[in-house]
């Protein structure tokens, strides 16, 4: 995605922490789960990462076209119920999610 798109977009922050021991089942569930946020309506891209100096710890970033399309398009739907069973079981505790906005005239600062 070029910048200027990326700009205009909202954030979706997520830390993710997985019991250690269910990584990898967590890593195999997000494989399926990704297919659902990735087909609703205002999503744009995701990335998952895992932590280097905490096993079992997550960032999730999805870019999304409005706040509205994941807190009332994504997480009202039928598809966010399947989320959760997919995804849920495994964080402890269960994840903050906030959301963040790019700040104006910052994007040619951006190396992305």
């Amino acid at each position: 995605m070029n910048i200027s798109k990326r700009s205009e977009t909202i954030l979706e922050v997520a830390i993710l922490n997985v019991r250690p021991e269910e990584s990898h089942a967590f890593e195999l569930a997000f494989t399926q789960a990704q297919s659902i946020i990735s087909s609703m309506e205002g999503y744009v891209s995701h990335e998952l990462r895992r932590c280097i100096e905490f096993s079992g710890k997550y960032i999730l970033l999805v870019y999304w076209q409005t706040l509205e399309a994941h807190t009332a398009g994504f997480r009202q739907s039928p598809n966010y119920e399947e989320w959760k069973k997919l995804l849920h079981h495994f964080y402890e505790p269960f994840p903050t999610v906030e959301h963040y906005e790019n700040i104006k005239n910052m994007e040619r600062f951006q190396c992305l």
